[in-house]
């Protein structure tokens, strides 16, 4: 090793070391500078790791509003299909294959529903037979059903149903010469709902003699935060590439009230961080200077002593970098537990449904944006400590 490189060396450990003695010597100062970042980093993980499971818990509550996009057969009526939410024609299950095939980066409808639905006489009631098939999701998704899984043979009654007819759980009963076994009341909506029958769906095609057809797929869009007014035609310009012979209608009631909530959650994280980072900022930048004024008379000795500008500015953002270093650490932890034990009630989520997680790349991502973050406060005040004259400073004195 050359001198030079060992004098570097020295000259580094040196620098380090005054550092240290620094902030010994002004402990007051440095822990200040820590709690800054520590209060900037700790709303920053605390806001973003409850806020993500949050967002999550927003997209399951408005998916219990149910399904906003109906595809149905281009011959159906849709007049009926507005006044009834029954299509008269059917389209083939096969178009249920098509769209969870399609090969896209980005998929805008989910959670995809077969349906086979016709209005029949059962028991003197005028009922909706309704077979539901399996909900699948297209490019390899996975996500939580919204729909229950119904067994061939097993059929659910809808609450008025089930009241008039007097039906219990476990009873066997005949539809239209197939025998089924009643596994439940489905619950009382004050709707159409209410009167269905609802079964699996290989059991509602063999009654209605229609093999392989379905009356409609029900999905879920994913355009919540599409760079589009026109979702709708967005939706039939995506699907109907895919399906020609396929007509889409979306309940916009249900579609604009979930992408407005879920919105709602991004929005208010993006207009409280950047107050709470400029604020802290500000911060550390009046504490780096009043360093400076407390040091102008051990600068001036420095600098006479043959200590050069850059060693004098690498004191101040030295520190700057340790500073935000440890804030960063402490502030991670801080922020993770806070999330942890009182995000569930912040922002009402259901421990048993959504657990909040800690995110641990974010200890990486906290670490380097604290220490750029408090060197780009200290700057200023460094070059003001670099700038200043030895001779003045020791003439005062």
């Amino acid at each position: 090793m050359t001198c030079g490189g060992a004098d570097g060396i020295m000259a580094e450990m040196g620098i380090f070391k005054l550092i240290l003695k620094e902030i010994w010597h002004r402990k007051v100062n440095f822990f200040l500078g820590c709690l800054a970042v520590v209060t900037a980093v700790t709303l920053f993980i605390g806001f973003f790791t409850a806020g993500k499971a949050s967002e999550r818990e927003t997209a399951r509550l408005m998916l219990s509003m149910g399904y906003n996009m109906h595809i149905i057969s281009k011959q159906a009526d849709p007049n009926v299909f507005l006044l009834t939410g029954l299509a008269d024609e059917t389209i083939p299950q096969d178009y249920l294959a098509i769209l969870n095939k399609a090969k896209k980066q980005i998929i805008s409808y989910n959670h995809l529903l077969p349906t086979l639905q016709r209005k029949i006489r059962w028991r003197g009631l005028d009922v909706i037979l309704t077979g539901v098939g399996e909900e699948v999701w297209p490019a390899g998704q996975k996500k939580p059903p919204m729909s229950f899984k119904i067994e061939a043979g097993d059929v659910y009654l809808g609450y008025r149903v089930w009241s008039v007819l007097g039906i219990r759980r476990g009873q066997g009963v005949d539809i239209e010469g197939k025998t089924f076994t009643v596994r439940g009341c489905l619950a009382e909506t004050g709707g159409g709902d209410d009167m269905r029958v609802q079964c699996g769906l290989a059991d509602a095609q063999e009654i209605l003699g229609l093999p392989g057809r379905i009356s409609e797929i029900k999905a879920v869009d994913c355009l919540c935060f599409a760079d589009t007014n026109d979702t709708v035609g967005f939706l039939r310009s995506e699907i109907g590439a895919l399906l020609p012979e396929a007509r889409v209608f979306q309940a916009k009631a249900i579609a604009q009230v979930r992408a407005d909530q879920r919105k709602m959650i991004r929005d208010l994280f993006a207009v409280i961080m950047p107050f709470t980072i400029i604020g802290c900022g500000v911060w550390i930048g009046v504490l780096a200077i009043m360093n400076v004024r407390e040091r102008q008379q051990e600068i001036g000795i420095m600098r006479a002593l043959g200590y050069g500008s850059g060693r004098i500015a690498g004191l101040f953002l030295g520190k700057a970098v340790l500073i935000g270093l440890c804030g960063a650490v402490v502030g991670f932890a801080v922020g993770t537990y806070l999330a942890l034990h009182f995000g569930p009630r912040v922002f009402h989520i259901p421990a048993a449904i959504n657990v909040i997680q800690p995110e641990p790349s974010l200890l990486f991502v906290s670490v380097a944006f604290a220490c750029l973050f408090a060197a780009a406060a200290s700057f200023i005040p460094a070059m003001i400590a670099v700038a200043y004259d030895p001779a003045v400073t020791l003439r005062e004195e």
